[in-house]
């Protein structure tokens, strides 16, 4: 029942943003270049990959050695407005459809991130991740990653529906405030490198 209802919803707000989204992708073509959209294999319910998807944001610049220079040195104007008001974030809604995620749960983060979770930490796997969810209304990209898991972790033990509406409703008005977009000191947040560092 939850899955049908987000279908319906994620669709319905596809077509009513679909000028949006075109606007968006025509921007990141002229100002950033193909592809449009970003996609990266993230690990799902019970860790299944998918693929997510986002509007690119970040160009593919390399240092002289091939390797790509750092978040903040590739992030673009275009990109951080996207980020700005979280419309890099909209092609997750064909991944809703596809069944990858849900609205609300965990956010969905790198592969390489698995090996280093604790047993409690790799609990967020036991719902599928969201697009929004606790850690992320509580905090974002400006608390730790130990913070960030704790939360997620909360969430899966007290998810229910008025959880879900509230997370939702607390999602808009930090878009809108901008609040814990970075992390201190970061483009964006630093990588987890597990609780042993």
């Amino acid at each position: 029942m939850k899955y049908f209802i987000e279908f319906i919803v994620a669709l319905i707000v596809i077509i009513l943003l679909l000028p949006v989204m075109a606007v968006i992708a025509a921007l990141i073509k002229i100002k950033i270049g193909s592809p449009i959209i970003f996609k990266q294999l993230r690990p799902g319910f019970c860790e299944k990959p998918f693929f997510l998807y986002k509007f690119r944001t970040m160009t593919s610049l390399c240092d002289l050695n091939r390797n790509l220079l750092s978040d903040e040195k590739r992030l673009t104007s275009v990109g951080k407005f996207l980020r700005k008001y979280s419309l890099d974030e909209l092609p997750q809604l064909f991944n809703i459809l596809k069944g990858d995620i849900s609205f609300v749960g965990p956010r969905p983060l790198l592969m390489d991130y698995l090996k280093l979770y604790t047993g409690e930490q790799s609990r967020r796997h036991e719902v599928k991740p969201g697009i929004t969810g606790w850690a992320q209304v509580n905090g974002r990209n400006a608390i730790s990653w130990e913070e960030k898991f704790k939360l997620d972790v909360w969430y899966v033990n007290n998810r229910s529906f008025l959880l879900d509406l509230k997370i939702l409703w607390m999602t808009l008005i930090r878009v809108l405030r901008r609040d814990g977009i970075n992390q201190f000191g970061q483009a964006t947040m630093e990588k987890f490198k597990g609780n042993a560092e």
